[in-house]
């Protein structure tokens, strides 16, 4: 199960539409060995493509460095569909590489860049084998909101 801010959700969903009709990616960094979701970092598809996303691979490794600095990792890895459904691609399957990550995928294919419905799911990427967790909405100072499967 993946427990995020609603703040950090809005963020993803906002920049999955500033870069429609292209893929977009980030990373929500965390603690070390936390599973908490701090740090919004909205990251270049390099890929420029609305069918792929890649990092930049500069920009990655000055995240990994900054990251390795804060002690922290990477706990939610996201990206967006601009064309088909919220789910893991063979290709988003195969470049899956942190086990410990939630891969957060949005889907504009019914909104675009514009307002309309995004959907949003979690899942855990591990030696190919995908498995879609619940989301958990943590918003401030309030209870938790649970969306997903």
């Amino acid at each position: 199960m993946l427990t995020i801010r609603r703040a950090h959700l809005e963020a993803i969903v906002a920049h999955a539409r500033a870069d429609h009709p292209d893929e977009a990616c980030g990373v929500i960094a965390g603690p070390a060995g936390s599973d908490r979701p701090d740090r919004f970092i909205p990251m270049v598809n390099a890929a420029r493509s609305p069918t792929f996303y890649e990092f930049d691979s500069v920009d990655l490794l000055r995240l990994y460095r900054e990251m390795d600095d804060r002690d922290e990792e990477p706990v939610v890895i996201y990206h967006s569909h601009t064309a088909t459904e919220a789910y893991p691609s063979r290709t988003d399957i195969s470049y899956a590489s942190e086990p410990g990550a939630h891969y957060v995928l949005v889907s504009t294919r019914e909104c675009g860049s514009g307002e309309g419905p995004m959907e949003v799911r979690s899942f855990r990427i591990v030696d190919g084998v995908v498995t879609e967790e619940a989301v958990v909405v943590a918003e401030t100072g309030e209870a938790l909101t649970e969306v997903g499967p």
